[in-house]
């Protein structure tokens, strides 16, 4: 059979206020191609259908839309929910969908998916296991107030057994898969995944995915990756880049051909239908942006510049920019001097209405403070008992 790996979709997602709406419909139209010319019988969508657990309606008619269109290819689709999606929302039309080849799974249960394969006559079982936080396991693994590494460990163990438990379906005769959405101890992450837990408790050692089948695919990571761990064990991948973390990163779905007992014999697709982000270094200032600009150096991509300059740049300039290029979406102005200035050497050797006046160039992008504004400055810091003198505060 073959079978298709993607997950992360997180439709509705905007980049700094800026739809990704139109990204995210090409992505459905080059997911639906990709079925149709490959032929692919399963889909396993591995969480994240959405960004938020109240998704806009525009986002939910996309799923389900991209759902019917997948099934009229023949496709089959098993999708789980994310950290970013409300389980009962993902799953809410399962009623409605049930017996249609379209599986749906919000919360953790004990049984397994099972799929018929009409055009090899094979049977594929997939131990699904949605985002498992201790709120969805409605449980409390350890005790306030336990030693992390112990929660940890305690986390994994929990996730080993669900997973053997949810496995206890596989059989020779039978495609053995797993899916779930979670951190795997050495993923590599990026800024747009927002974390599963903070200090690491919620990670998942690989051990605790060893459950017998042949493939392994994960969510939550946007960065298409192996994980180390017994038998093939990967992340897809977002199909988008949602951060300038993942500027450069090329996005891809995974297609297998799998069959009962065999390993998986996989080929990466590649994905066109995002925006790139990319990051503009711009060390000779304004002249240097706007010749990459008449160049149409990145042209359609999202732009995250930092622009070297000497001078604080007016508002008009700002505007200048963001009229010459739509996808400008942060302009970042360094200012060596000012850099140089707030060094810690540098710092101490400076009287206070000296540090003062850096201090404002730094938050206002270089405006330089009136002597009005300096002098009431000096007057509360006398009041506050600090010197004059850079260094020599009490």
């Amino acid at each position: 059979m073959r079978v298709l790996h993607t997950a992360d979709w997180h439709l509705g997602r905007t980049l700094e206020g800026r739809s990704r709406f139109e990204e995210q419909e090409k992505f459905m139209d080059e997911l639906v191609e990709i079925v149709r010319s490959e032929r692919v019988d399963l889909i396993l969508m591995a969480g994240d259908v959405y960004d938020t657990v109240n998704p806009p309606a525009a986002a939910e008619q996309l799923f389900y839309e991209g759902a019917a269109r997948l099934r009229a290819e023949g496709c089959l689709l098993a999708a789980i929910a994310g950290n970013h999606d409300h389980p009962e929302r993902v799953a809410s039309v399962r009623p409605l969908v049930k017996g249609s080849g379209i599986s749906l799974v919000g919360l953790p249960t004990e049984q397994a998916l099972n799929f018929d394969i009409a055009r090899t006559g094979e049977k594929a079982v997939v131990a699904a296991l949605p985002y498992p936080s201790e709120a969805r396991l409605n449980e409390l693994l350890i005790a306030d107030g336990t030693d992390e590494n112990l929660l940890r460990r305690a986390y994994s163990e929990r996730v080993g057994l669900l997973m053997r438990k949810l496995a206890a379906g596989f059989s020779p005769k039978t495609v053995n898969l797993a899916m779930s959405h979670i951190y795997v101890l050495g993923g590599l992450e990026s800024d747009s995944e927002r974390p599963i837990q903070v200090g690491g408790a919620y990670t998942v050692d690989p051990s605790a995915l060893s459950c017998g089948a042949q493939y392994t695919a994960l969510g939550h990571l946007h960065r298409p990756q192996a994980v180390k761990g017994d038998g093939i064990i990967r992340y897809s991948g977002s199909p988008i880049a949602y951060s300038f973390s993942e500027a450069g990163q090329t996005k891809s779905v995974m297609l297998m051909d799998v069959e009962p007992g065999g390993e998986p014999r996989l080929n990466e697709i590649y994905l066109s239908c995002g925006r790139p982000l990319v990051e503009w270094n711009a060390l000779e200032g304004m002249s240097q942006v706007y010749a990459w600009l008449e160049e149409g150096r990145d042209a359609g991509a999202f732009i995250d510049l930092r622009l070297t300059l000497t001078e604080a740049m007016s508002l008009a300039e700002i505007q200048s920019l963001r009229r010459a290029r739509d996808g400008l979406v942060h302009i970042r102005p360094v200012y060596p001097q000012l850099e140089e200035a707030d060094a810690p050497e540098q710092r101490s050797r400076l009287p206070m209405h000296e540090l003062f006046k850096t201090f404002y160039r730094r938050q206002t992008g270089g405006a330089e403070p009136d002597d009005a504004l300096v002098g009431l400055f000096l007057e509360l810091a006398e009041e506050n008992g600090e010197t004059t003198e850079g260094g020599d505060a009490e």
